[in-house]
């Protein structure tokens, strides 16, 4: 399998965060990451600039594929439709680029990246820095970015309908 650019994105109503990996689906190596910040901003007009944020990134980094986290049920609605109003945002941007968009549910991202889907953000931005050999502290949202991409990278990367369970893997 070829190298491909991969933008994995964290939707958030203050901060939109962003990670970009170069993976041919075994090995991932860092590109860029970064957050948007729109927190000084009323609601609606948060939305702007998470619109222009990722369609910049997606013109500086140009992936091939986008990764976006699938909301979660928040404890309280109005926090969950911000955050899918700030995700519908993310993904316009993307879609006017003409990249397709792949959603993963946050306990699938965080069953490939740990091994188990009720791993907390401490464990997932760990093995963000492990398999990327990042130094430093990451960003909470530019670590979940990250992760949802390499999380694409790996799930793209296992062949579809050979094999039965991963023991059954051969490459």
């Amino acid at each position: 399998m070829s190298e491909r650019r991969i933008l994995g994105i964290d939707p958030g109503s203050r901060y939109t965060g962003y990670g970009v990996i170069a993976s041919d689906g075994r090995h991932s190596r860092h590109a860029g990451s970064g957050r948007i910040c729109t927190a000084d901003r009323p609601w609606p007009e948060r939305l702007g600039p998470i619109f222009e944020g990722v369609r910049q990134v997606m013109r500086q980094y140009r992936p091939q594929e986008v990764a976006v986290e699938q909301v979660f049920l928040a404890r309280n609605p109005a926090s969950a439709l911000k955050l899918g109003q700030a995700r519908g945002a993310a993904i316009c941007a993307v879609l006017a680029s003409g990249v397709r968009v792949f959603e993963y549910a946050p306990r699938a991202v965080k069953q490939a990246l740990v091994g188990g889907g009720g791993a907390d953000k401490a464990q997932v931005q760990h093995m963000v820095r492990v398999i990327l050999a990042l130094d430093g502290e990451l960003a909470e949202d530019q670590s979940d970015a990250l992760a949802v991409a390499i999380c694409h990278a790996h799930t793209q990367a296992l062949p579809r309908g050979r094999a039965a369970t991963w023991r059954d893997y051969r490459p």
